[in-house]
């Protein structure tokens, strides 16, 4: 048997103590390895469902699919880079920026599934989701636990800012979640529009200044141009249609 203190070391952390109880007849069986191997890679298995089903990332196209060829303008080198997951070391953000339906959150959910294989704990959700549930809570503690929910993650994925306008209020507390992660954890935000049009998004807000600042501070930036990848795929499923209805006419 290699390493034999390793291998207890390893039924320990794994706290099986019925086994432990019986250690030299296990080893002396030649079975101990294989069964802590197998109870190792269980609880790895379990442990990623429990964090895939957590994390809401949802369906999504995985990157081997993605058309980099459809977009106009895409920084794949710094995307890639992002998958490597070294962002995380450093608590650094990535801002997706471009317009609708160009594939920001497919993309932004590849980083996700990524981090969640390399046994990240992470939560997607869209802006709009998350902010109105802030919102909602009507007292200060259900307030402070949503938000300490929203800040634990290894990875936050806040989907689609831009696409609606928010209340003063809105800001106020996506401008305190971003401080409670800022240089702790890294924050994923995908948004259609620059960021010096966040103040058309969050209108009369004191704060945004000081969010864009701290969510852009040592960010890796991927900007993508080009037509909506979801307009180019209605268009050729009209056409396919077009063509089978032709097709199907004496």
């Amino acid at each position: 048997m290699k390493n034999p203190d390793a291998l207890q070391a390893r039924a320990k952390a794994l706290n099986l103590h019925g086994l432990l109880a019986h250690w030299p007849q296990a080893t002396a069986s030649g079975w101990a390895a294989a069964l802590i191997g197998w109870e190792e890679d269980e609880r790895a298995r379990r442990s990623l469902e429990r964090r895939i089903q957590g994390a809401r990332i949802g369906r999504f196209k995985p990157l081997c699919d993605f058309e980099w060829d459809w977009p106009t303008a895409i920084d794949r080198a710094t995307f890639e880079a992002l998958m490597t997951l070294e962002f995380l070391k450093d608590a650094t953000n990535a801002l997706l920026v471009g317009p609708n339906g160009i594939g920001k959150s497919t993309l932004a959910r590849n980083l996700a599934h990524e981090a969640l294989i390399q046994g990240h704990t992470v939560l997607f959700t869209s802006a709009g989701q998350l902010l109105g549930e802030l919102a909602s809570l009507d007292s200060d503690s259900a307030l402070r636990r949503r938000l300490r929910h929203y800040a634990a993650p290894t990875l936050l994925i806040i989907d689609e800012v831009g696409y609606l306008s928010y209340s003063n209020r809105h800001a106020d507390l996506l401008f305190e979640l971003i401080s409670r992660r800022y240089e702790q954890k890294s924050t994923i935000v995908t948004t259609n529009r620059a960021f010096k049009e966040w103040r058309e998004v969050f209108p009369n807000a004191a704060c945004v200044v000081s969010m864009v600042d701290r969510l852009m501070h040592n960010a890796e930036i991927v900007s993508i141009e080009g037509e909506s990848y979801r307009a180019k795929e209605a268009r050729e499923r009209a056409e396919r249609k077009a063509k089978q209805r032709r097709g199907g006419k004496s």
